[in-house]
């Protein structure tokens, strides 16, 4: 196993297989490299949508209004990041956008 964290998609190791040799040439090893740290950003774009999208249903279901409007507030701001630097598609960010507001109005 690798003890670098870029070498690792979803909790399982990146191993060559027959199709998926290393590449010998310096540029596309860098290539490798930059879309190995790519992808670990966009997860984590993705997973932080994720975590206040739950954090702001729990905030629905309690009830608190300041903490409803504090979550989907950010929820929107990571949104907009994660659409504006092409880890999430921009009908995909309003889409989830859509369905925020959708919770916040208690629908």
């Amino acid at each position: 196993m690798c003890a670098n964290p870029l070498w690792y998609h979803r909790g399982r190791p990146r191993v060559a297989g027959i199709r998926s040799q290393m590449p010998n040439i310096q540029q596309q090893k860098k290539r490798v490299r930059t879309a190995a740290e790519e992808r670990v950003e966009n997860l984590r774009y993705s997973s932080t949508v994720k975590t206040i999208t739950k954090r702001l249903a729990q905030a629905v279901e309690d009830g608190d209004k300041k903490r409803i409007a504090a979550e989907h507030e950010e929820l929107q701001r990571w949104i907009d990041k994660a659409a504006s630097r092409g880890a999430m598609h921009r009908n995909a960010a309003a889409r989830k956008k859509a369905q925020a507001a959708r919770l916040v109005a208690g629908r």
